[in-house]
């Protein structure tokens, strides 16, 4: 039992890491009904952005939960930056186009993403320091870290914040307008282009967070980090019901739950023939089974939730 709970902590992190990349989809895909495949590569600037600034002002003598602050505030602005940009030159031009034309474009700007990171900070895997107390809490015989505690607050807060943000702000409305018909929201006095940049900069936040918490939880980063968290982020979406702000979230958890405790009984299950390596097909299942049984996901698409 002791192993169990252990595996349902390390489900609800991971979990949560895949919520806050799969409400950058899901949020996306509300206003344009875009798949931003670029998002995972966003998570993965994010994490080497903060391993930079964190190896800059290592020797700096600044306690290391005031270092990755700092790290996550310059992660966010740069993601926030190149998301713009992304959306603004590779994804506005195409708004028009066949919907193959955008999909196919974000799929490239992925793999440039990631030649570009390559190119900047080399295929290596890099070490991320530890800035947060290691010593693991003992909850009465599985542990948790502070890092995993930052992890499952985060994503609460998060979930909060965006759910107030749709539901009860003026850019909430406008998001929402501008999903329901961008047209009839632009005669209503809405501007559509700067709802659209502002959910991607929302969304690049996002990322960013779970990029530097990524790395934080795992202690690497690497210029193709982000691909996998990212295709699972978006299974993780699809699976709670992409369009929908708690869906994302109920997905990712799901998700997470379902892949830890797979990893942690796979081989007992199969008599050794599949070890925990063999966890990601659990994504891919899951994936499988909800576009046959239930394509809309679990939580269905609600109208009002859909930025």
């Amino acid at each position: 039992m002791e192993t169990f709970f252990q595996q349902i902590i390390n489900g609800l992190v991971l979990g949560s890491m895949y919520a806050l990349v799969a409400l950058g989809y899901t949020m996306v895909y509300g206003i344009i009904n875009l798949i931003n495949f670029a998002h995972g590569e966003v998570l993965m600037v994010g994490a080497l952005v903060s391993w930079t600034f964190v190896t800059v002002f290592a020797d700096s003598g600044m306690p290391g939960w005031l270092l990755m602050l700092l790290s996550l505030i310059v992660a966010i602005v740069v993601c926030a930056a190149l998301n713009f940009t992304i959306e603004k030159l590779a994804y506005r031009p195409l708004r028009s186009a066949p919907r193959l034309a955008p999909l196919i474009t974000a799929m490239g700007m992925s793999l440039m993403l990631q030649t570009l990171a390559m190119i900047i900070w080399k295929p290596n895997p890099k070490p991320y320091p530890l800035l947060l107390p290691t010593e693991p809490i003992n909850l009465g015989g599985p542990v948790i870290s502070v890092t995993q505690c930052l992890i499952l607050g985060l994503t609460v807060v998060i979930l909060a914040g965006l759910m107030y943000l749709v539901n009860k702000t003026k850019l909430g409305r406008a998001m929402r307008a501008t999903a329901e018909n961008p047209r009839v929201a632009a005669l209503m006095g809405v501007r559509p282009d700067m709802v659209i940049s502002a959910t991607f900069i929302i969304g690049a936040t996002l990322a960013a967070v779970a990029g530097v918490m990524w790395a934080a939880n795992y202690g690497t980063v690497q210029h193709s980090m982000g691909f996998l968290p990212g295709l699972k982020a978006f299974t993780a979406a699809v699976l709670g019901g992409i369009g929908n702000l708690a869906g994302a979230v109920v997905g990712g958890v799901l998700l997470g739950l379902v892949e830890a405790i797979g990893a942690g009984y796979l081989g007992d299950l199969t008599g050794g023939v599949l070890g925990s390596h063999y966890a990601d097909i659990f994504a891919f299942v899951a994936l499988i089974l909800v576009l046959t049984l239930r394509p809309q996901g679990l939580l269905g698409e609600r109208v009002a939730d859909r930025a």
